[in-house]
């Protein structure tokens, strides 16, 4: 705020004060500033994928495609076979990252069952590097 400080007039009229008042330009300029800090790493967040370029060459064979469907009861089917415990399915993932061509995996989780378990099954997918996944039955979800 501005204040004039100095003798004090003879006559009736107050001094006419000469300095800006900044208050409300600094106000405006914090209120800008503040939203500056709040909306750029709304901006900057991003996913980073890694997409393809350009078109891909047709496909000469159809891939082979394994079914993993996960039960309500924590139950894992290997291609309707059930599958004996995690070691088991351990084994067979990485039998089917071992192949030349690696199948497509369809994981098709229950709408009942525990999150940890699907979990435990995208991990193990994962730990044995195959690349071609896909979730299927997820309208189940909505």
């Amino acid at each position: 705020m501005g204040m004039n400080v100095g003798t004090p007039s003879t006559s009736a009229e107050p001094e006419v004060m000469l300095d800006i008042n900044t208050t409300p330009l600094i106000d405006v300029m914090l209120v800008l500033l503040i939203m500056l800090i709040v909306t750029i790493p709304i901006q900057l967040h991003s996913v980073e994928l890694n997409l393809p370029q350009g078109n891909p060459p047709p496909q000469v064979v159809e891939p082979e495609v394994v079914r993993i469907n996960i039960e309500a009861n924590g139950d894992i089917l290997w291609n309707a076979e059930p599958v004996a415990g995690g070691a088991a399915l351990e084994a067979r993932l990485a039998a089917a990252a071992a192949q030349a061509v690696q199948p497509e995996l369809h994981v098709r989780p229950d709408r009942a069952v525990a999150y940890e378990t699907v979990a435990a099954v995208m991990a193990a997918i994962q730990r044995n590097h195959l690349t071609k996944i896909g979730l299927v039955g997820a309208e189940q979800f909505l």
